[in-house]
């Protein structure tokens, strides 16, 4: 391992649960020569459920001992709910950090879509932060858009990746509200508004009852990662650097196992 290598800071990915995997996964591809940290609030899990100041507070706290135990060069939050109510409080209260942030990709859904109707898959906490309506206003006005806030989406993704059964009546019940006929046309793009949601993808697009872009913000996230570190030739990434951590402090087996699947050491 060269020099430089040594001298690298490692890349911070947070997450609610295992959603986040799906940013890490574009993102390693992106930055091969980073080491990564991924970091699961389990012991928050599920966001949607939690009074907002409360949930602010929590992030907030986790981020003053994270930056100060792990010292990374920049934190992807890869969640929708948390970056959405907390982005900007994060990037007030630790300005030497680097934040990138996951929003629901309305604007290039905008941009796509060809019916103008469009569709918006998040949390209950996302659909009704101000920052998502802004979203809309912004870059969506000539667009229908469709909130549907699921309850129970994020708890049956985590279920389903870790290789539990999940129903289709269940799943189906989440999306529904997702497809909207009007004036002749249909949904064209769902936007995947929840890191957890894309691990489902090849479920919605059998269950749906017409195809749509199911518009999923990994990549973009993964880009706009990419630019804000310095891409250093020589580095070497080091083996077994990558790591995760549970706020629980306890992952059951099938979470461990996932985890190794991804190349994460506990």
């Amino acid at each position: 391992m060269t020099a430089a290598a040594n001298e690298l800071k490692p890349v911070l990915v947070f997450d609610s649960g295992i959603g986040g995997l799906t940013v890490l996964r574009e993102a390693r591809v992106l930055m091969p020569e980073r080491s990564f940290i991924y970091v699961a609030d389990d012991a928050g899990f599920p966001y949607g459920s939690w009074e907002e100041q409360a949930l602010k507070e929590r992030i907030i706290g986790l981020f003053g001992k994270l930056l100060q135990d792990y010292d990374p060069e920049i934190c992807i939050i890869a969640c929708n709910t948390a970056f959405t109510l907390v982005g900007a409080d994060l990037r007030a209260a630790f300005p030497q950090m680097t934040f990138v942030g996951t929003v629901p990709a309305i604007k290039p859904a905008a941009e796509r879509t060809r019916s103008g109707l469009v569709s918006v898959l998040a949390t209950p906490g996302t659909v009704k932060r101000a920052y998502t309506r802004d979203l809309i206003q912004s870059f969506a006005t000539q667009c229908h858009v469709r909130l549907v806030g699921s309850e129970n989406l994020a708890r049956m993704a985590e279920a389903y990746i870790r290789g539990e059964t999940v129903s289709d009546e269940a799943v189906l019940a989440e999306i529904d509200q997702c497809f909207v006929e009007k004036d002749g046309g249909k949904t064209d793009i769902v936007v995947l508004a929840c890191t957890h949601y894309p691990f489902m993808a090849n479920l919605f697009r059998r269950l749906a009852p017409w195809p749509v872009d199911w518009l999923d913000p990994a990549e973009a996230i993964a880009r706009r990662a990419r630019s804000l570190v310095p891409l250093v030739a020589d580095a070497v990434h080091a083996e077994n650097s990558d790591f995760s951590v549970f706020t629980s402090g306890m992952p059951d087996f099938p979470t461990r196992r996932l985890m190794q699947g991804f190349g994460l050491r506990a």
